[in-house]
């Protein structure tokens, strides 16, 4: 493992009204080591750290203090000054993707960061009760991904988000290798229970990009994601492995997104349960 490390997960959940995500993770940079807990939703942000974070990979599961994160839900019971959160959520009928999100990137050593996507839609059942709010879950939606490495990209946009009969998800980034840097791609929609996968390995590029909106084309297939209203939070993001480098995330924002096929429409929508982060530096485009 790397002097200068992070891994760390994200789970989203969303019922009628309210998005909430969980991003448990592990940092080390030089000879120290912390945890982590960031909890998202519509309008806030919190950040709770811990001695350590245990984990395993082959069949997710996260603990950390005494919560409990895997592929079967959430168990959870914190109390601090700023908040106070318990309760369970069962998770069923994930759907994973086909293969590895990194292809055969993920066989490249050294890689700043690499991104794992565990369940793109999956049924989320239970409650939480959020500093005395009352979150109930019946027959609502979730996601899990993951990243892991030194950093996150100094540039990068990332989108998620759920709709009729799919989810997707977007990733564009600047990614350091070998001294010099190429803008990365990687992305899923899985609708009516096919996955369309589009990345940088299967020759997708971009076609446009400017302030909140990006454009990628992978042969005949081409998908456009607008982030139309902001609801960004602060969130803490790894540096050199230590989280030291803050970030914005809209958990819950208004975006439009199209996904074509030889510019015939196969999904196009807007919707206000979006996900997004817009990180992407445009001056030197």
């Amino acid at each position: 493992m790397q002097k200068n490390y992070f891994k760390g997960w994200y789970f989203k959940c969303i019922n009628d009204d309210h998005t909430i995500a969980f991003i448990p993770a592990f940092h080390r940079s030089n000879q120290e080591e912390t945890a982590s807990l960031q909890i998202i939703t519509n309008s806030s942000a919190f950040n709770i750290y811990f001695d350590s974070l245990k984990f395993q990979d082959k069949q997710l599961s996260v603990k950390i203090g005494e919560n409990q994160f895997s592929e079967k839900g959430i168990n959870i019971n914190i109390y601090t000054k700023d908040m106070i959160i318990q309760g369970n959520l069962n998770f069923s009928h994930l759907s994973p993707i086909k293969y590895d999100i990194m292809g055969p990137f993920q066989f490249i050593p050294f890689m700043q960061c690499r991104h794992s996507v565990y369940s793109m839609r999956h049924r989320i059942d239970g409650q939480i009760n959020v500093n005395g709010q009352l979150l109930i879950f019946k027959n609502s939606m979730g996601y899990i991904e993951g990243d892991c490495g030194r950093s996150f990209p100094n540039r990068y946009i990332w989108t998620q988000c759920h709709f009729n009969n799919g989810s997707l998800m977007l990733s564009v980034a600047d990614i350091p290798i070998l001294g010099g840097h190429f803008t990365g791609i990687i992305g899923v929609v899985m609708m009516n229970r096919r996955e369309y996968r589009i990345a940088t390995y299967l020759g997708a590029k971009i076609k446009r990009i400017s302030k909140n909106s990006v454009t990628v084309k992978q042969g005949d297939y081409e998908l456009n994601t607008v982030l139309i209203e902001k609801n960004a939070q602060p969130l803490y993001a790894p540096d050199h492995g230590k989280m030291s480098r803050t970030i914005h995330e809209s958990a819950s924002c208004t975006a439009y997104y199209k996904f074509t096929f030889k510019g015939k429409k196969l999904c196009e929508f807007t919707s206000n349960r979006a996900s997004f982060e817009f990180e992407y530096n445009l001056k030197n485009l």
